[in-house]
């Protein structure tokens, strides 16, 4: 990540973060990316995920839980500029008795850390809700709700406990920001002072796909298989994936490869990626360092976006999107809310729609598009919203 200069508003503070995630994690989301930018300016203490969804005795999770216990065990943990803590609480939330011992642990040990890096009053910032039971130990100066997924939709989640937590914390938060659409509306109802954020992008290091010389290769797995290539980078998860739709596809074009680039089963450790993996064209190519997805974009005719439409989908404005866009791409994606305004996606609901804008995309690309795609995509970069927040956060009361 290049250095970069913080606004103002968004220097010399010390911010407690609360995740939805572990910080090491095979994929940075939201609050990874904004996290690290902000500690290049502040100091930063990051409390790893709080265990909402309840876990399963599948490897993924297994090894999580194990890792956890070995962590939290210790004090905080420097990476990438800042400070992390693995809090360990009980991931039983709805259970009364699991509650109010969390209400208990989490507020001594995250005070505890926050008071070992000298912090005093700090911004509160979090990604989940259930962050309210830190409000009276930190006594937070700014609170800030940030708002990316509608979490409570998760089918391990408990719904009602989660909403309830988030209409009280919303409530009390100075600023919420919101990712998509159903999410700005359901946070108006729980907060006069909300600020529409869709995801964006390290736009920058996105748009070097569009350059092709001795510097700049295509990722060798990639530049290995046939073309046209169709590319979709990301968790590939059954929770978000739409399985059976890609299936249909690479059944209807045995010409085209389709190539997923990510970690199986993130999100969804019961993720069955068996029929995908029957399919002679399409390709599971694991994982990548987030700095090396515009290797894998550089070879790509097309990014797809193939989500199932579900609550928890109507509620996600993908992160991926500027990245395509940014790296010149054709992008093809299921009709999510959130995408209905983005002029450079093609939506299409079933797979043969879905393979007709495809073939569309694909006749009428060529390289003078992509520049226009990626300086198009330029303003949706993690500058731009930075410049937003401080902008929001200015007009907050008491605010210098």
């Amino acid at each position: 990540m290049r250095a970069m200069q913080l606004p103002e508003e968004l220097k010399g503070r010390d911010i407690v973060c609360v995740g939805f995630a572990d910080w090491e994690t095979e994929l940075w989301t939201n609050q990874h990316h904004l996290m690290s930018r902000l500690a290049a300016g502040n100091r930063v203490l990051f409390v790893e995920s709080l265990g909402l969804r309840r876990p399963q005795l599948a490897g993924r999770d297994v090894r999580r839980i194990a890792r956890r216990l070995r962590s939290g065990l210790a004090g905080p943990r420097a990476r990438d500029g800042l400070e992390v803590l693995s809090p360990l609480v009980l991931p039983f939330h709805g259970n009364a008795a699991a509650e109010a011992l969390n209400r208990r642990i989490l507020p001594a040990l995250v005070t505890r850390a926050a008071r070992g890096m000298g912090m005093a009053e700090p911004w509160l910032w979090s990604y989940v809700p259930q962050a309210e039971v830190l409000l009276d130990a930190l006594a937070p100066s700014l609170v800030v709700y940030h708002c990316v997924d509608d979490i409570s939709a998760h089918e391990r989640i408990d719904t009602a406990s989660f909403r309830a937590a988030e209409a009280r914390f919303a409530a009390r938060a100075d600023l919420v920001l919101a990712s998509a659409p159903e999410l700005l509306r359901r946070m108006r109802e729980l907060s006069n002072n909300v600020l529409e954020a869709p995801n964006v992008a390290d736009t920058e290091l996105f748009s070097s796909a569009l350059r092709r010389d001795a510097d700049h290769a295509v990722d060798p797995a990639v530049a290995a298989l046939p073309e046209p290539r169709l590319v979709f980078t990301g968790a590939i998860s059954a929770v978000k994936l739409d399985i059976p739709l890609l299936v249909e596809l690479a059944r209807a074009r045995r010409d085209w490869s389709l190539a997923l680039v990510g970690p199986v089963g993130l999100g969804d450790p019961t993720t069955d990626v068996s029929a995908l993996a029957a399919e002679p064209n399409v390709h599971l190519l694991g994982g990548r360092p987030y700095e090396a997805l515009p290797a894998v974009l550089r070879g790509a005719d097309v990014g797809l976006i193939p989500y199932v439409r579900s609550e928890l989908t109507d509620s996600i404005f993908p992160m991926k999107v500027y990245e395509y866009l940014a790296a010149g791409l054709p992008v093809v994606a299921t009709p999510l809310p959130a995408l209905a305004d983005v002029e450079q996606v093609a939506l299409a609901a079933d797979a043969p729609s879905f393979r007709g804008a495809v073939e569309r995309e694909l006749a009428l690309d060529g390289p003078e598009r992509r520049v226009q795609r990626s300086a198009g995509a330029a303003s949706h970069s993690w500058d731009a919203r930075l410049r937003e927040i401080a902008a929001a956060l200015a007009t907050l009361p008491g605010s210098r």
